[in-house]
C-alpha cells in the first residue's frame, strides 16, 4: 500500500490546510500549558516588545521612526531589525500602544506568525507534490521543532518572522519555476524577508533560490522555469535595498562592521547533532550558553521524521530524483551552514539555521512518505525503524550518559507510537494515522517545554504597561542610566523591587520616560566605548567617571554633550552614590520609595534636554531660535570669526548639513558627537540638520526597478492566457510530479 497515491481534490487541499492551522494553535496551547510565559522571555521582553509601542506611538504620530536622536543606544531604526518597510511588522507596532498587556499581546502576535509559518511548510509540501495530509503533518510539527521553538519563537521575533516568509516565498518559487503561479507571490514573499532588516533571513532566502533554480534545472532539464524565477527573484532583491542599503553603509561605525570570517565555537553544531532530530529527550553537545551539553532539545524536528524512513520504497525514490533534488540541495545546504564556519561577517552562530534544517527535511520526509512510503515487508521495515532509533538513543547517551533512564523512555514513547501509527495506516488508513501522528506531538511539545530550564537570558519583566509606569519614577526630560543588570539578583526582578526603579534593555520604551540606554543587536561602537555601554543597556563601573568626564577638544562634559537631564546610578554597582559630593551644577535628588535600588542626580537648574534645539555646545558662535522637528532641526547662528557648533544626536551616516540651504560638511566630536564647523562672517544663518537613511535614493531607484521588472514578468506571465485561455497552466515536463489538484493557483 502506497501513502498518498491516490488525486486528492482540491477540497482536500483546504480542508488539510484548516487542520495546520488549527493543529498550529494545538500546539501553542500545549506550550503555553507548560509555561505561559513561554513566548514572552529575552530578547522579546527586552527589546522587540518594548520597540513596538515605542514605534507605534511615532507611527500614530505622523512620524517615520528611521532615527529617533535621543534614544542615544538603539535608535536608529533603519539598523535596528525594525522591519519599517514591512507592511505586516508595522501594523504590529500600530496596534501595540492600544495594548495594555505585552505579554498578551507577543504571544498572539506569534502565534500568527506560527500559524502563517505552519502553512508555510504546508505549501511547500503541497508545490514538490505531496498529499494534503502530509503537507499537514509536515505544517503541524514544524513550529514544535526544537529551535524554532525554544529560541525564534520564544525570543528572536525577527528570526520567526524572516523564516516565516521564507518559507512561504520557497512554496511560491517551486510554483512559478513549474508554471503553476505567476512571479508576484514569489516577490512579495522575497520582500517580505527581505524587508525584516536581518541578515540570516536575506541569506537563506538567497540560498533558497539558488537550491529551486538549480534543483528546478536539474529537474526540468531547461532554463525557461528556473530562468523567469531567477528573474523574479532578482526584481524582490532589488526592491529589498532600500530596507538593508542603510546597514550596509552604516556598518563602520556599528558593532557589526567586521566583515571577517572566523572559525568560531559557539553554538557550532556537529552533523551528528543536527541530525539527532527524533528523540525528542535529545541534549545535544557543542558548545552553548549553558556549557558543552544544551539542556534543551535545539535539534530535535519531529518524533516521526528519522523512524519514517524505514517505510520509503527507497528503489521507487531514485528514479524520481530529480523531482526533489531542490529540497535536498536546500536542506543539506543549511545542514552544512550549522556546522560552521562559525561567523561570516555578521553572520554568527550557526545554529540559528536550524529551524531551516528542520523545515527542509520535514518537506523531503513528508513528500517521500506521499509519494513513495510502503507498508510491504512490515517487519524488516520495522527492524530498520529500530535500529533508526537505536542509534538516536546511542547519539543522545553519547551526549548526556547521565540522562540514560530519560532517553530509555523517549525510546519507548518513538517506538510505541510509531508502531500505532504503522497499525493505524494499515487498518485505518493514511488520513487517521497522520491524524494520530500529528495528535502525538502536542504532549511531546508539551513534556520538552515543562522540562526546560528557563532561559539563560530571561528578564522576567512584569507583563502589564500600565503596572510598570505605576510603579516606575517619574522622570521628565532625558535620562542617562548607569547600571549593570548582572548586579541584579533574582529575588530583585520584580515590579515592587528592582524594575520599578531600573530600565534594563529597552524597559523605558514600554513605560515612556525617554532614556538613553536601550537594547540593541547594533550599536554604534564610538559611543559604546565611550559609556563602555553594553548591548543591554548595561554599563561598567567607569561609567560614572566616562559620563562626567572632559571632552578634550571641547571642554564640555560627556553629559553636557548629550543633553543629559538625569544621571540615574545603580546603587548595586555605585554603593557609595549619594554620599559623595556631586560635581558642579549637579545635585543628589531623593526619589522616596526607590532609594533602595538607585541614587539620582539631577541638574541644579533644570532640564536642559529642550532648550535650544539639539544644539549641546558653540565655539565662537553665537545662536538664535532654535526649533526640532523629528530628526531636523534648525538654528540661527552667526560667528564673525568662524566657529564651530556641536549636537546632541550621535554623527550617524545619513545626516546632512546646511547653511541658508547651502549644504556644508560636518564632522564627528569623539567619534560620536555631531559637529559642523561654522564660516567667518555668518550671520543669522539658518543652520538645518536632518537625516535620511544613507543609500536612500539608490534604494528607491533599485524598488522602483524592482516592481517595474515584476510587473514585466507578470505581464509575460499572463501574456499566453489571453492568446489562449484553455492553455494549460503548467510545462508538460512537470506534469507527472507537480499534480494540478494539489497546486495552489
Amino acid at each position: 500500500m502506497r501513502f498518498g497515491a491516490e488525486i486528492e481534490p482540491r477540497r482536500d487541499v483546504r480542508v488539510w490546510g484548516i487542520v495546520t492551522a488549527l493543529g498550529v494553535v494545538a500546539g501553542y496551547v500545549a506550550v503555553l500549558l507548560a509555561d505561559a510565559r513561554h513566548y514572552y522571555t529575552d530578547d522579546t521582553e527586552a527589546q522587540y516588545a518594548p520597540m513596538w509601542v515605542l514605534l507605534g506611538n511615532e507611527l500614530r504620530a505622523g512620524r517615520f521612526p528611521g532615527l529617533v536622536p535621543w534614544e542615544w543606544m538603539a535608535g536608529n531604526y533603519s539598523l535596528e531589525e525594525a522591519a519599517l518597510f514591512n507592511p505586516p511588522q508595522l501594523l504590529v507596532y500600530l496596534i501595540a500602544p492600544s495594548v495594555d498587556n505585552l505579554a498578551v499581546y507577543a504571544t498572539a502576535v506569534k502565534l500568527v506568525f506560527s500559524i502563517i509559518a505552519g502553512l508555510g511548510v504546508y505549501r511547500v509540501c503541497l508545490a514538490y507534490g505531496a498529499a494534503p495530509r502530509w503537507g499537514a503533518v509536515a505544517g503541524i510539527a514544524f513550529p514544535l521543532s526544537g529551535w524554532f521553538l525554544f529560541f525564534d519563537q520564544a525570543s528572536w521575533f525577527t528570526s520567526q518572522t524572516g523564516t516565516t516568509w521564507l518559507l512561504h516565498a520557497w512554496a511560491s518559487a517551486v510554483l512559478y519555476a513549474r508554471g503553476r503561479s505567476g512571479p508576484i507571490p514569489v516577490f512579495v514573499f522575497l520582500w517580505l524577508t527581505l524587508t525584516i532588516q536581518y541578515v540570516f533571513p536575506g541569506v537563506e532566502a538567497a540560498l533558497m533560490i539558488l537550491a529551486v533554480v538549480a534543483g528546478e534545472l536539474i529537474y526540468q532539464r531547461n532554463w525557461a522555469g528556473p530562468g523567469r524565477l531567477a528573474m523574479a527573484a532578482a526584481c524582490a532583491g532589488l526592491a529589498g535595498l532600500i530596507a538593508n542599503l542603510p546597514l550596509l553603509l552604516s556598518s563602520q561605525v556599528t558593532w557589526r562592521g567586521d566583515a571577517r570570517i572566523r572559525n568560531e565555537s559557539l553554538l557550532t553544531v556537529p552533523w551528528s547533532e543536527s541530525l539527532n532530530a527524533s528523540l525528542p529527550s535529545t541534549t545535544p553537545a557543542f558548545e552553548g550558553w549553558w556549557g558543552f551539553v544544551q539542556p534543551l532539545p535545539m535539534v530535535y524536528i519531529a518524533w516521526f521524521l528519522i523512524p519514517a524512513l524505514a517505510f520509503i520504497d527507497w528503489r521507487q525514490v531514485w528514479p524520481n530524483a530529480r523531482a526533489y533534488s531542490g529540497i535536498a540541495l536546500f536542506a543539506g545546504g543549511m545542514l552544512m551552514w550549522t556546522a560552521g564556519p562559525g561567523a561570516i561577517g555578521p553572520l554568527r552562530w550557526p545554529a540559528r539555521v536550524l529551524p531551516l534544517v528542520a523545515a527542509g527535511l520535514l518537506v523531503l520526509v513528508c513528500v517521500l512518505l506521499s509519494r513513495h512510503g510502503v507498508f510491504a515487508s512490515v517487519r524488516r521495515r520495522g527492524i530498520a525503524a529500530a535500529v533508526l532509533i537505536s542509534l538516536l538513543f546511542v547519539r543522545s547517551l553519547s551526549a548526556a550518559p547521565d540522562l540514560w533512564l530519560r532517553h530509555l523512555l523517549a525510546v519507548a514513547t518513538v517506538t510505541a507510537l510509531g508502531a500505532a501509527v504503522v497499525w493505524t495506516a494499515k487498518t485505518k488508513g493514511t488520513a487517521v494515522a497522520c491524524a494520530l501522528t500529528i495528535l502525538a506531538m502536542f504532549p511531546i511539545a508539551f513534556a520538552q517545554v515543562e522540562a526546560a530550564p528557563t532561559t539563560p537570558m530571561s528578564y522576567n519583566f512584569p507583563a502589564k504597561r500600565s503596572d510598570m509606569a505605576a510603579a516606575f519614577p517619574e522622570f521628565p526630560g532625558l535620562t542617562l542610566q548607569l547600571a549593570d543588570r548582572a548586579l541584579i539578583a533574582p529575588a530583585d526582578r520584580s515590579l515592587d523591587r528592582a524594575y520599578g526603579s531600573l530600565s534594563i534593555g529597552s524597559y523605558a520604551k514600554a513605560v515612556g520616560p525617554r532614556y538613553v540606554n536601550a537594547y540593541t543587536p547594533v550599536g554604534h561602537a564610538a559611543f559604546s566605548a565611550l559609556l563602555c555601554m553594553a548591548w543591554d543597556g548595561s554599563t561598567c563601573p567607569d561609567a560614572a567617571r566616562r559620563a562626567f568626564d572632559i571632552e578634550s577638544s571641547t571642554g564640555a562634559r560627556i553629559v553636557d554633550l548629550m543633553k543629559v537631564d538625569r544621571v540615574v546610578l545603580h546603587r548595586a554597582q555605585y554603593p557609595n552614590a549619594g554620599q559623595d559630593s556631586p560635581v558642579p551644577g549637579w545635585k543628589w535628588v531623593p526619589y522616596p520609595g526607590h532609594e533602595q535600588f538607585i541614587a539620582v542626580l539631577e541638574r541644579e537648574n533644570g532640564p536642559i534636554s529642550a532648550t535650544n534645539g539639539d544644539i549641546a555646545h558653540t565655539e565662537n558662535v553665537t545662536i538664535g531660535a532654535a526649533a526640532v522637528d523629528g530628526v531636523t532641526s534648525h538654528t540661527r547662528v552667526s560667528s564673525s570669526t568662524g566657529g564651530r557648533v556641536v549636537s546632541s544626536r550621535l554623527a550617524w551616516p545619513g545626516h546632512r548639513v546646511t547653511l541658508n540651504g547651502k549644504q556644508i560638511a560636518h564632522t564627528a566630536i569623539a567619534g560620536t558627537f555631531l559637529a559642523v564647523d561654522i564660516p567667518a562672517g555668518t550671520d543669522r544663518a539658518d543652520l538645518t540638520l536632518s537625516w535620511m537613511p544613507p543609500g536612500w535614493q539608490i534604494g528607491l531607484s533599485t524598488a522602483t526597478a524592482g516592481v517595474a521588472g515584476v510587473g514585466l514578468l507578470h505581464w509575460a506571465h499572463l501574456r499566453p492566457r489571453r492568446r489562449s485561455p484553455n492553455l494549460p497552466a503548467t510545462e508538460a515536463a512537470v506534469h507527472d510530479v507537480a499534480r494540478p489538484s494539489l497546486q495552489f493557483p
